[in-house]
């Protein structure tokens, strides 16, 4: 049983200024050439997807997990560190710096600033009137939380909307940071959602109904670069205790790949729900890891219109990665694959292999694929 909810454990007070923390195939390589690879055995240790398995996992939001939120006033403002975090151990940010569905006295959308670290150790808020929006304001917000905060300026800033790479980029580089575009800004993401419920909505110049200025991308799949081909794939699927191990081993066997820190994303899974995945054989394994290690991966989607399965990295990158003869077996399949990652909240995986027959990964990427935030 899998259960997703923004961990309310450390949602606090923003009334409460600079104390309380808020809340922190065949593969499109050569046409032709690879036939889809349908399950023929179980595999010793990743086991081939069968369209009838989505049943393992089930996802719920607890009613709860907003119930303990206080009543604060939603027009107020947070600068937080943890005491107990080591000020230079926060190398890396996450930033969002976009509109608000809130009027200002003017009648103007207000912007804000929005930043913290993925273990939410560090959280800022800042608002914004939206004739100041631009890239030394934002260097010169990024030099304050490092001055009143006392952490040094982050080595690397994550950010998701592409609107706004070049104001983010610009005020990244004078100031010697390292900009990256990424979906992987799963805390940051999260906490706007839940900041969307417990401070916008409350807030006197919130607008019902307002549908957000920089929405994110979604551009139709572009053709796989020749260097992130492989050569065979499957739909499979491991028990979560598995998932455990192989994501604790990434640095013992210098693996390439990423985890998640799944108990402050507030997601619970049961070591025995299987969490599907998809698996991809190349005798150039770890040269292809190696590539997709930089790629920034955020999720895979089969795409069943398209009989095709779609890679999203960075911000607003999607590739066709492999595709399939469509067939009502194959068809049944992928969409059985995409009710099992529903089904467990949208967690899912990907495994590259030197052989789909092999038990040791080169490369393992723990995915998540949220909605967009409200905002």
């Amino acid at each position: 049983m899998a259960t997703l909810s923004f961990n309310s454990t450390r949602i606090k007070s923003p009334s409460l200024q600079s104390h309380k923390p808020f809340s922190k195939s065949h593969f499109s390589t050569k046409p032709n050439n690879v036939p889809f690879l349908f399950p023929s055995k179980t595999h010793p240790q990743l086991h081939r997807f069968k369209p009838n398995s989505i049943s393992e996992s089930s996802v719920s939001v607890p009613e709860e997990a907003f119930d303990d939120a206080e009543e604060d006033d939603p027009t107020s403002e947070l600068s937080y560190l943890d005491s107990e975090t080591d000020p230079s151990s926060v190398t890396e940010w996450e930033l969002d710096f976009c509109s608000r569905p809130i009027l200002d006295i003017r009648g103007k959308k207000i912007w804000e600033l929005v930043v913290c670290d993925s273990s939410l150790s560090l959280q800022y808020t800042k608002y914004f009137p939206n004739n100041v929006i631009n890239s030394v304001t934002l260097k010169d917000a990024m030099e304050t939380i490092s001055e009143d905060l006392g952490v040094p300026l982050p080595e690397k800033v994550r950010f998701f909307r592409s609107q706004m790479q070049t104001i983010i980029t610009k005020s990244c580089k004078e100031l010697g940071i390292k900009p990256v575009p990424s979906k992987r800004c799963l805390s940051l993401l999260l906490w706007l959602e839940e900041r969307y419920e417990t401070i916008y909505m409350r807030h006197p110049g919130f607008q019902k109904g307002s549908k957000p200025l920089l929405a994110l991308d979604n551009p139709f799949p572009m053709e796989l670069p020749e260097n992130l081909f492989g050569e065979k794939w499957a739909f499979v699927q491991l028990p979560f205790s598995a998932i455990r191990e192989e994501i604790s081993s990434l640095d013992e066997r210098f693996v390439f790949g990423a985890g998640l820190d799944l108990d402050l994303l507030g997601i619970e899974v049961d070591d025995n729900t299987l969490i599907p995945g998809l698996a991809v054989a190349s005798s150039r394994a770890k040269p292809l890891a190696a590539w997709m290690n930089g790629l920034e991966v955020c999720s895979v989607e089969a795409d069943t219109s398209r009989s095709c399965l779609i890679l999203s990295v960075g911000i607003s990158t999607r590739y066709v990665y492999a595709t399939y003869k469509k067939t009502p077996t194959s068809t049944s399949e992928a969409e059985a694959w995409e009710a099992a990652k529903k089904a467990c909240g949208g967690l899912h995986f990907l495994a590259i292999q030197e052989d789909l027959d092999s038990d040791d990964c080169v490369g393992f990427w723990l995915l998540l694929d949220l909605p967009p935030p409200p905002v």
